[in-house]
């Protein structure tokens, strides 16, 4: 039997891979009647920009697609259904001196294998403020940006990269790490990150969706093979959390050039079992299809008043 020699020699089963999240995107939404396939940023080049101090001098920055709660625009809490009137479509800023009570429910993180119950697993502040106790940053940015899950690839790269350069450059920053949820997170963080480094600010993006990520190209990737939503880490686990900004840290010092992906060896299961769930059309039936659909509708209409006349 073929799994007895897998099992001889060591290997994993195949589907304990990276979830290809391209191709179930575009299946899932082609079922739910979407005809037109999403366009995936491609890019076969990236740029790059080598640290110019050591990281025990750097003022490091980070760069997140999570929301600031906001009490009035319906349930944002652990385990919430998709709420698209809680997105937002313009950069924003945050003293990092200061907690933030910063949410995931506007976007598409893996609601069957997390629950968002931890916002240290994609908002790593703390952990950056540990590292820079601990000597190992010169210092937390004095803010931190929001940057909008923008499925324009011209809106994020005409507007939303120039203006999160602009405000990265006025906190006097000299790296940043990029931190994505969603799969359209992590394109938008992916091109935020190339306009950075085309712009001279070195960046590491810490995500989960590789496919996404390295279709793209960026400079320095920190795969973790977790379900979206825990870039930053296992939830209510703070050795994870400092471990995985440690190894983005050392990305950051190590890559020797642009397109640089270090998978982190941490694991989510030791069966890997989860990663067949994620928009899978196999497991999803037709009612079911039927009723995604006039929600992901429904959705898109509680957006709509967020939305400004230039986002898409």
């Amino acid at each position: 039997m073929d799994h007895d020699l897998d099992a001889l020699l060591g290997f994993a089963p195949d589907f304990d891979a990276p979830i290809p999240y391209m191709a179930r995107t575009r299946a899932y939404y082609a079922a739910i009647g979407y005809t037109t396939p999403y366009r995936w940023a491609h890019h076969l080049a990236a740029p790059f920009t080598p640290l110019a101090k050591t990281l025990t001098e750097s003022v490091v920055a980070i760069v997140t697609t999570a929301a600031p709660f906001q009490p009035d625009k319906g349930d944002q809490g652990p385990g919430a259904p998709y709420n698209g009137s809680a997105k937002f479509y313009q950069v924003y800023s945050g003293d990092t001196a200061h907690d933030h009570d910063l949410r995931i429910s506007h976007i598409g993180y893996d609601r069957a294998h997390t629950t968002a119950t931890d916002a240290n697993t994609w908002f790593p502040l703390p952990a950056l403020r540990r590292a820079a106790a601990a000597g190992r940053i010169g210092r937390v940015a004095p803010r931190f940006h929001g940057a909008p899950t923008n499925r324009s690839h011209r809106v994020t790269v005409e507007t939303d990269a120039p203006e999160m350069l602009a405000r990265l450059r006025a906190d006097g920053v000299d790296a940043a790490i990029l931190v994505p949820n969603c799969p359209v997170c992590h394109q938008t963080c992916a091109l935020t990150a190339r306009h950075l480094e085309a712009n001279g600010i070195p960046t590491v993006l810490m995500g989960c969706a590789k496919d996404i990520v390295e279709h793209a190209a960026v400079p320095r990737f920190l795969f973790s093979d977790f379900p979206l939503g825990n870039s930053a880490g296992k939830p209510h686990d703070v050795a994870s959390q400092d471990a995985t900004l440690d190894h983005a840290l050392r990305l950051l010092e190590t890559a020797a050039g642009p397109q640089t992906t270090m998978q982190s060896p941490l694991r989510w299961t030791q069966d890997g079992m989860w990663k067949l769930d994620y928009l899978n059309l196999e497991q999803i039936g037709a009612e079911e299809l039927a009723r995604r659909r006039a929600e992901f509708d429904r959705q898109k209409e509680l957006a709509r008043p967020n939305r400004p006349a230039r986002a898409a």
